[in-house]
């Protein structure tokens, strides 16, 4: 897979995608991440890529040209190209997991108040906001996205499984709780089901908690099941 990172701010998209698991990724070949500055698209003396809106408000818009110049050159036939906007379709596992098939991904990061929407009405296939909330620019919001595809690119886990029994394999269902050694620390046990040995009673067990931590923590995920069921 290749990704390409349309942004202002370069190394904040890369910072957290150049350790662990995806660095590991990086280095073993499953992945190839660039990130390019909008800028060295601009045709302006100052490099701005930027202008205030048209019918007046606050803030500054990213202006068409350089983003079209730079999308088409990066752009090649099998590219999907993604913007991170907050007016975007909220990424869910599921998507994560589609984009992860692709060969090859070009994420804008929009910044400021946006980008000028006849980008959007041209050369975007799809617009996706990671949660109902602003963050000070795209290139963070592109960071979570590469890192939710990548870590699901065959062989980026250790362990295989490890992207099947999470949170979110079942849209509407979180992961139930999980221990690991010693027993007893500071009095709080492991659950004995857990070191019975017994994996019937065992997976019983987790899919009750995993019931009953989603009903404590996200109760609009079985509201969502039910919907669907209807």
């Amino acid at each position: 897979m290749k990704i390409d990172i349309l942004t202002l701010f370069p190394e904040i998209a890369l910072s957290p995608l150049s350790d662990s698991i995806i660095q590991r990724a990086r280095d073993a070949g499953l992945v190839e991440i660039q990130a390019h500055n909008l800028r060295d698209w601009s045709q302006d003396k100052h490099n701005r890529v930027d202008d205030t809106p048209c019918g007046g408000g606050p803030g500054m818009v990213l202006q068409p040209g350089p983003l079209h110049a730079a999308i088409s050159e990066l752009k090649q036939e099998n590219t999907r190209v993604i913007l991170m906007t907050p007016q975007g379709r909220q990424l869910k596992q599921a998507h994560s997991r589609a984009l992860s098939s692709k060969s090859h991904l070009l994420i804008v990061c929009g910044h400021y108040e946006g980008i000028d929407h006849r980008i959007i009405e041209t050369l975007i296939d799809e617009e996706i906001s990671i949660g109902d909330y602003v963050l000070t620019n795209g290139a963070i919001a592109a960071a979570v996205l590469c890192d939710s595809i990548i870590r699901l690119l065959p062989g980026a886990l250790g362990d295989s499984q490890s992207a099947i029994e999470e949170s979110f394999t079942d849209p509407n269902l979180l992961e139930a709780p999980c221990y690991t050694r010693p027993v007893d620390f500071q009095g709080m046990k492991v659950p004995d089901i857990l070191l019975s040995g017994h994996h019937k009673n065992i997976g019983k067990w987790r899919t009750e908690q995993a019931l009953a931590r989603t009903l404590a923590n996200r109760p609009d995920l079985r509201e969502n099941a039910s919907d669907s069921e209807n």
